[in-house]
């Protein structure tokens, strides 16, 4: 937990962006997971920590911009519960910690907000991401589940995308030293990892290295030698002599910042030489993209730039013909690189995701429609104190080449004959996370291998 000042902060220049009414903040609850007693790990909602500070199940709060509160409710432990659970702090305790000296029980908050809605009093609260928040705003607020978003505070979620989008020092410290563990687990899958394993295995050993700095994962990990399904949870194959093996990983720390790495590296000592070959054009992408990162450049221009690398390599290889400047304004690199460039992280690893990312990552502008372009998560304008991930990658996914190819699309692009050779490649990516400072860029955590020179000397370790 950051100083009490640092809670009371955030919390006035909350108040000094809403002109009035009455904000509310639902906090995580416990939830089972196939009984009510085996519960999921508890993780608390993102935004009710930054501004309460308050890990623990069972809290909602308000802060009631006219009339100048702000009350934490929440119901104190039984006996029943300090048997199983042990000693802990009353909620007016936890809730000094962080400024708060207003507390009350769960039971009275409907009241609050029901007595508030008569008075015709406005009743702000953020997207609902969760089904027990759903239920909740019923609840609380009689509103139907299916209509919620309508009724979805504009005005709270810009507010707190705004705070939150400038990381704080203390905030950089925390992101950096999750960016740390995050690169600690890598560099033990690429020492680890060989012929004869399961993919279990590894991604086993990344969590130990998590859970054991005293965080958890800040995402389901990907370990897997089918590189080309972009979110690929299965951990179910064995690594094999000529496979790769792509990991995206990352830690949360014990104050629930996250970080977010890829590798991609040989299950031999070795990338065989179409391996080096695909994997160097992403590298080269990953590079110019983070040469170009620095306040007052559109994100877009830096994904577009990504992804122009990647089509003149393409290029160059015989995967791809004619204007690579036209290639990519129609979408045809996109048959390689489908995904986008990367995404803002703090709290979250997808940073604010449950806010809009036309919000988040687009700042009210609307998002293309486009194949590829549409799954670009960040697009603003970049400035000072943005954290944010780079991962451009390569991947031959078997039926898009099929589909695009029946279809003979962008066939002035793309030689298909070519692309055939290759289906079975695979794919591959390297991803970093960035602070954007005054004057450029700094990466956070440890550095990771990523040349080919890097990669195959910590393989050989």
């Amino acid at each position: 937990m950051f100083s009490k000042e640092t809670y009371v902060n955030r919390r006035n220049v909350l108040k000094k962006s809403i002109e009035s009414g009455i904000l509310l903040f639902l906090g995580n609850d416990e939830l089972g997971m196939n009984y009510a007693d085996n519960t999921y790990h508890f993780r608390q909602d993102s935004t009710f920590l930054y501004y309460f500070g308050s890990d623990y199940a069972g809290l909602d709060a308000i802060i009631d911009i006219d009339e100048d509160r702000e009350i934490i409710f929440g119901d104190e432990l039984t006996i029943d519960h300090i048997v199983w659970m042990g000693t802990q702090p009353t909620i007016k305790s936890k809730s000094e910690r962080v400024g708060i000296s207003e507390t009350m029980p769960k039971a009275k908050l409907a009241a609050y907000l029901t007595e508030a809605m008569w008075k015709g009093r406005k009743i702000h609260f953020l997207p609902p991401y969760r089904a027990d928040h759903k239920v909740k705003l019923h609840d609380l607020i009689n509103r139907i589940h299916a209509r919620q978003n309508e009724h979805v505070s504009l005005e709270f979620v810009k507010a707190v995308v705004k705070q939150r989008s400038y990381k704080s020092v203390e905030e950089i410290e925390q992101i950096d030293h999750a960016a740390s563990i995050t690169a600690d687990m890598h560099i033990a899958a690429m020492k680890m990892a060989r012929a004869g394993m399961s993919e279990a295995e590894v991604a086993a050993a990344v969590q130990q290295i998590a859970i054991a700095s005293g965080g958890q994962l800040s995402f389901p990990t990907i370990a897997t030698i089918h590189g080309e399904t972009l979110h690929n949870h299965y951990h179910g194959n064995t690594l094999k002599s000529g496979d790769m093996l792509l990991l995206d990983a990352g830690a949360e720390n014990g104050m629930h910042y996250a970080g977010d790495m890829s590798s991609t590296f040989p299950v031999d000592g070795k990338f065989t030489t179409r391996q080096k070959d695909i994997y160097q054009i992403a590298l080269n992408s990953h590079n110019a993209a983070v040469d170009a990162l620095k306040p007052g450049v559109k994100f877009k221009d830096i994904h577009l730039l990504a992804c122009k690398t990647i089509a003149e390599g393409m290029k160059d290889m015989g995967f791809m013909k004619g204007d690579m400047n036209e290639a990519v304004e129609m979408g045809a690199h996109a048959l390689f690189f489908q995904c986008g460039l990367g995404h803002m992280m703090g709290l979250d690893v997808h940073d604010m995701e449950n806010l809009g990312e036309q919000w988040v990552g687009y700042n009210g502008e609307p998002k293309s429609t486009m194949f590829g372009l549409k799954s670009l998560r960040l697009a603003r304008e970049l400035e000072s104190g943005f954290v944010l991930t780079i991962e451009p990658g390569i991947y031959f996914i078997p039926e898009l080449i099929d589909m695009w190819k029946s279809e003979k699309k962008f066939e002035q692009f793309i030689n298909y004959d070519k692309v055939e050779q290759y289906k079975d490649f695979g794919g591959c990516r390297n991803e970093e996370d960035f602070l954007i400072t005054p004057d450029g860029k700094r990466l956070l955590g440890k550095p990771v291998p990523k040349s080919i020179d890097e990669v195959e000397a910590m393989r050989a370790n």
